[in-house]
């Protein structure tokens, strides 16, 4: 079941299992089912609170936060629009996506 704010523009994928965590009532693990789009940069470098972290986890890179929306299925079967936020770095992709809040 689709939400009702599900723009019809964006593509419908399989089921995706994207590792990390969901702030909408302290949930964990959440499946993307749409592309991501309205992509913005957050933080680029130094202004990323965590860049010693991403670096000794995942390695050293221009990382980058950014954010977006898509649909999203959570653990519980709701599927719904999210905006959503991660890390990322040319050759390494994105880390630590999480569901930052439910819009619509």
């Amino acid at each position: 079941m689709l939400h009702p704010s599900y723009p019809a523009e964006l593509p419908l994928l399989g089921p995706r299992l994207v590792r990390g965590s969901a702030s909408v009532g302290g949930v964990t693990g959440f499946e993307l089912r749409s592309e991501v789009a309205g992509i913005e940069v957050i933080a680029v470098g130094g202004a990323i609170c965590i860049l010693a972290k991403l670096r000794k986890t995942y390695g050293p890179g221009r990382w980058r936060k950014l954010k977006g929306h898509a649909l999203v299925e959570l653990p519980d079967g709701t599927v719904a629009r999210a905006e959503v936020h991660w890390y990322e770095a040319h050759g390494i992709g994105r880390k630590d996506m999480k569901v930052k809040r439910l819009l619509g």
